[in-house]
């Protein structure tokens, strides 16, 4: 599912009296306030749903794959999502 498609989801799941445009302002809205989440307590948690944090990743070694030689890949931050319970009990029932 892409970004169009959740938005047609989320516009059938509220009702005809939702438009196109109302929905994607509710995706867009969701996202950023992940985002916020994000930025000032570093998690954000839906119960059921997962968690998403800030991980640090380590500098380590790499390989270019272009020339094949060694590189150091500096240290970073990234974003995990652990699902949770409930999203894992929908993904163990599709075929």
């Amino acid at each position: 599912m892409n970004k169009a498609e959740l938005v047609a989801e989320v516009q059938k799941l509220l009702g005809n009296e939702t438009s196109k445009a109302a929905a994607e302002r509710a995706v867009e809205a969701t996202f950023e306030a992940i985002q916020a989440g994000i930025k000032k307590d570093k998690s954000v948690q839906v119960i059921g749903f997962g968690t998403f944090a800030v991980v640090n990743r380590a500098a380590r070694k790499g390989v270019n794959p272009k020339t094949g030689k060694p590189i150091q890949i500096k240290a970073s931050k990234n974003v995990k999502f652990k699902a949770g319970s409930a999203l894992k009990e929908v993904a163990s029932k599709t075929k």
